[in-house]
């Protein structure tokens, strides 16, 4: 019986993710994600407390992986260490995974309204204080904006580019746009 409860766990997750992919975490509901199973949605319920629920266990690995990026970025000691562990931070996160970025582009600035994310509220802003350094222009905030932007943008998009060579693209396009990393 165990074994069939974890097959049922897994089985809805898997139907979540597609359902997110479809038609967006905003417009699927627990019942779209039951159907797709074949199951009810109290058995959803059973597994999960939640929409929200489901989506965190989705990207618990993301989250946990993005918690340690900002320890290592408040922990650097230099704006040069903390702009480098930032960026490489960054794309390494973006590349591994940018199959979840996929999933949830374009509903990141709601989901990360929600109570099971507050706690990643600040990492835009971390981020994009860490890659402009001690400039205070505002077109040094500009360029990391839209560096932050664009390397999600491009790991929602690539999906099968291989990690060898999206990787490095990225971290070339940081430089291009915000100067080298050192």
């Amino acid at each position: 019986m165990a074994r069939a409860v974890a097959e049922t766990r897994a089985e809805i997750l898997t139907a979540a993710v597609r359902r997110f992919t479809l038609t967006g975490y905003r417009g699927t509901s627990l019942q779209d994600i039951a159907r797709e199973v074949g199951c009810s949605k109290a058995a959803v319920l059973y597994h999960f407390a939640s929409k929200e629920a489901i989506l965190t266990e989705l990207i618990a690995p993301a989250v946990a992986v993005c918690r340690a990026l900002e320890e290592r970025i408040v922990a650097a000691e230099t704006p040069a260490d903390t702009r480098r562990v930032a960026a490489e931070g960054f794309v390494d996160l973006a590349v591994r995974f940018r199959r979840e970025i996929a999933l949830l582009r374009g509903e990141f600035p709601e989901l990360l309204r929600q109570p099971a994310f507050a706690h990643l509220q600040r990492v835009p802003e971390l981020l994009l204080d860490a890659l402009v350094g001690r400039s205070d222009h505002q077109s040094a905030r500009i360029a990391a904006l839209v560096v932050i932007a664009g390397i999600a943008e491009a790991c929602g998009e690539f999906i099968d580019i291989p990690d060898g060579e999206l990787r490095p693209a990225l971290l070339a396009l940081v430089c291009r746009a915000l100067g080298p990393i050192e």
